[in-house]
């Protein structure tokens, strides 16, 4: 043998630096599947959702969504045009997915039972959705008008506003302050859904029962005309 060379010429198939040829490394090259271009998509959209998660929008980068997904950048151009347009996906699913969760909830006959419903909604979907309410709670650097937590929260307070607007007309109260009212609520069960988010205690079912107690003896004592009791006025 001269220089990894046989006498009769041929190359070992073990000599350092070259390519590997046998049975076995042709199996694993064949085994690997391309993914069509529906399935690749989703997958960057669930590497994108989980960095965005962690990092935020401007935390994550273009060549650490490639690497994670296992392809090259402009592939991620290729279906969203770049990190943006994958963000704004990404959110906009997320966005629809809590509004069809609370929307969908609202059942019940009774005021009290709804308030009890959407605070319950929310609350599911932070923990069945925990990394896309971490992303909805940013605010969204993407121009749009459906791109920030606070008007997909604006968005759900209509839906409580039209049972709030019955309700105050049966109880003899200004119905015009129904839209102020519902913003007041929904804001209020989303910011204690900010603080649960981390902390988790106490347990969930508990947590529904404060919010609906806060909110629903509070409307019970509504005064029609409230009056402020300091020294300003203005």
């Amino acid at each position: 043998m001269i220089d990894g060379v046989a006498i009769d010429g041929s190359t070992p198939s073990n000599t350092p630096g070259t390519k590997d040829r046998t049975p076995a490394a042709g199996a694993r090259r064949a085994r690997r599947v391309r993914m069509t271009g529906a399935e690749r998509r989703e997958q960057l959209l669930d590497v994108g959702r989980t960095l965005f998660a962690e990092r935020g929008f401007e935390g994550t980068s273009v060549e650490e969504i490639a690497a994670k997904a296992g392809v090259s950048k402009p592939v991620v151009y290729e279906h969203f045009g770049g990190k943006e347009g994958l963000y704004a996906v990404v959110v906009d699913r997320e966005m629809r997915q809590l509004l069809d969760m609370v929307t969908g909830a609202l059942t019940a006959g009774h005021p009290r039972e709804l308030l009890e419903q959407a605070a319950f909604a929310l609350l599911d979907y932070i923990e069945r959705y925990t990394d896309g309410f971490r992303i909805l709670v940013r605010d969204s650097p993407v121009a749009q008008s459906t791109g920030t937590f606070a008007s997909l929260i604006s968005d759900i307070a209509t839906q409580v506003e039209d049972i709030l607007g019955l309700e105050f007309k049966t109880r003899g109260f200004d119905p015009k302050l129904a839209p102020l009212y519902a913003q007041a609520l929904v804001g209020m069960v989303a910011l204690t859904g900010q603080w649960w988010l981390d902390v988790r205690k106490p347990k969930k079912p508990e947590v529904a029962a404060h919010l609906v107690n806060l909110a629903w003896h509070g409307l019970d004592g509504l005064e029609p005309k409230p009056r402020l009791v300091g020294h300003r006025r203005s």
